[in-house]
């Protein structure tokens, strides 16, 4: 095959949009029930639907509830947990009116009253009830309620289990049904700031007359209780600065497995799983060194890991029974996929790929994500994937190092992972290098490394993205010239400021990102009202500091072109705060783009908007950087 050389950035690519769109979908939330696998995918082509997926031993994974039902809730608004099973019998909460419905024969029948919306659903078959988190949302103008209630499968009131505090997860009964977990806490902490693990007796007539605190507080993040076969309660704790394993002995919690690793990891959405019981002494679990993540077999009473060697490097939703581990994996030369690893055979078996396995005509072009780590600043290091350029068509010219677009995670306590993204890869195999930046405040380095971006938004994050990029720039791999960055929601704003505060960026692009702290902190939904607290400072006590740390203020310090991505139904961060930014950066003669998707959210599920998304990007950087001779 020829090699043509061309400048790089405008190589032809087949991974177009169209491609990423027809193939890809989103998978989440694996419960199993008995022999039963079942999970969630996000459908872009059903614009953007959730639907619940059974798969049967040795059958075709098939719908649970049709079209236009949408299993997805809206609980601190970025939702997870949407559904639950037992012994055959589905509930889901439905996104359009966010009430609970049990899936049956017949169309779906709802439990639930408008207002009230439901995530973390447990079954409770015995007393004909499911568990579960509620937000409470009939009192117009004020913050809504969170609580832990009783919904009894005949669809009468439900009945508050606990209250009084301003989140709850995790419900998590015991085998024998007599005992509850749950966790809680309160603003301005986040889940994986601090949490609380209570348990309490399952009075006779189902209530928790005499709940008790077992483990965490205002500085400890508990994640993920779990009750072994036997009925012993474990969770994970950050206590040591490490997300680790814990068993509950006589109310007093025991650590399983000492490790500078984490077996958990930040609580965004509902019904997230590191770890799951496949005998009573044996815990089938992932956990996360340096970026990277493992799954293995931890066996408690030797506290012997043993790792099942399963190709990946990303595993999340774990779950488990005495003869297999269902789980979501990724790997950077594949797609994310569900799992299944049968413990007597080792045999592994894929139910469902979130895209085709790229195929030879595609493999080529694959450029598989780095490990890369660089000096960040007061003598830290920080983390990133670096991709290189590839498509073996092209080649750029002798002279010439690639344009780079860096990337920033949202969050900003998230991570980013080098699973295979075609998202990425539409880039790379154009001729541009990647950066996916993990900046200080992301996890899988520890609670001291996540603490970094404590008071500090706006500020550390954007530092380590200008770091990784000069560092790529000094090692002679990209072009300092000629580097852009993007990043949505907390990303977005991290790119805000990269442009408005730093001049190292030629371009880039906002997908649904802050720009005014301030607007920010006024006008978002409860989960997280109070984040900036921790991220920047108490408000309105520091309001000079907000508006020292919003790009809006300081758009006449921006030089360079940017094209901006919004929901028009975010609740997150409302289309005002993109607004404000397009507005200012216009009045000063900028190049801007404003691209506005009706009925998206937090975040674009249909997949036109999508593919929208992904070629106006490309397109706005080829017209108002490239064409344009910005700095490029």
């Amino acid at each position: 095959m020829p090699v043509t050389t061309a400048r790089y950035g405008s190589w032809r690519s087949p991974i177009t949009s169209d491609f990423i769109v027809a193939q890809a979908i989103g998978l989440s939330d694996i419960q199993l029930d008995g022999e039963d696998t079942y999970w969630v995918e996000s459908r872009p082509a059903e614009a953007g639907r959730s639907v619940i997926v059974k798969c049967e031993p040795g059958g075709a994974a098939v719908d649970v509830v049709a079209a236009p039902f949408n299993a997805r809730t809206r609980v601190h608004e970025y939702g997870g947990g949407a559904y639950g099973v037992s012994q055959g019998s589905v509930f889901f909460s439905n996104f359009s009116d966010q009430k609970i419905y049990r899936a049956g024969n017949d169309s779906p029948r709802p439990l639930t009253a408008e207002g009230l919306r439901y995530a973390d659903l447990l079954v409770d078959p015995p007393r004909q009830r499911l568990i579960a988190v509620q937000e409470d949302h009939r009192t117009a103008g004020s913050e809504p309620v969170n609580s832990l209630v009783a919904i009894p499968f005949d669809g009468s009131q439900p009945v508050t289990l606990a209250s009084g505090r301003d989140f709850y997860s995790s419900p998590r009964l015991s085998p024998d049904g007599q005992r509850l977990a749950w966790l809680t806490w309160s603003h301005p902490n986040m889940p994986w700031d601090g949490t609380e693990l209570w348990l309490a007796d399952v009075a006779a007539d189902g209530g928790l007359p005499s709940p008790r605190l077992v483990a965490g507080g205002a500085a400890e993040s508990v994640f993920q209780p779990e009750w072994s076969p036997g009925g012993v309660l474990h969770f994970v704790s950050d206590r040591t600065g490490w997300w680790n394993l814990y068993r509950v002995d006589a109310e007093r919690a025991a650590p399983l497995l000492p490790m500078e690793a984490e077996f958990g990891m930040p609580q965004w959405v509902f019904g997230m799983t590191c770890y799951a019981f496949v005998a009573e002494d044996r815990i089938a679990c992932a956990w996360n060194r340096n970026g990277l993540w493992s799954l293995g077999l931890l066996d408690t009473r030797s506290q012997h890991l043993r790792d099942l060697g399963i190709a990946g490097r990303d595993f999340s939703y774990v779950c488990a029974t005495s003869g297999r581990i269902v789980v979501k994996a990724g790997a950077p030369e594949k797609p994310a996929a569900i799992l299944q690893i049968d413990l007597l055979t080792g045999a592994c078996k894929s139910l469902k790929q979130s895209s085709p396995a790229p195929g030879p005509e595609l493999q080529p072009c694959l450029s598989p994500g780095q490990p890369y780590e660089f000096p960040a600043g007061n003598g830290e290091r920080a983390y990133a994937f670096f991709y290189r350029p590839r498509n073996p068509e092209f080649a750029g010219p002798a002279d010439e190092r690639p344009p780079l677009l860096v990337k920033c995670h949202g969050g900003p306590t998230a991570a980013a992972t080098n699973t295979l993204d075609l998202r990425t890869q539409y880039w790379t195999s154009r001729g541009y290098a990647m950066l996916d930046v993990n900046y200080g405040g992301s996890t899988g380095y520890g609670r001291r490394y996540r603490d970094r971006l404590k008071g500090q938004w706006g500020v550390v994050d954007v530092e380590d993205c200008v770091k990784g990029a000069e560092a790529l720039a000094s090692q002679g791999l990209v072009d300092g010239k000629r580097m852009m960055i993007t990043g949505g929601s907390a990303g977005g704003y991290t790119v805000l400021c990269a442009l408005a505060f730093h001049k190292i960026f030629s371009g880039g692009a906002s997908h649904y990102g802050v720009s005014d702290l301030e607007a920010l902190t006024r006008d978002t939904h409860k989960f997280e009202s109070r984040y900036l607290e921790s991220l920047v400072a108490p408000y309105p006590a520091e309001a000079g500091l907000y508006q020292r740390r919003s790009p809006v203020h300081f758009a006449r310090q921006m030089t360079a072109p940017v094209i901006f991505f919004q929901g028009e139904d975010d609740k997150v961060v409302p289309p005002n705060q993109t607004e404000m930014m397009v507005d200012a950066l216009r009045a000063q003669g900028l190049p801007v783009g404003y691209v506005l998707f009706a009925g998206e959210g937090h975040g674009f599920r249909r997949g036109d908007n999508i593919k929208r998304a992904i070629d106006g990007e490309f397109a706005f950087y080829d017209a108002a950087v490239v064409k344009a001779g910005l700095r490029f």
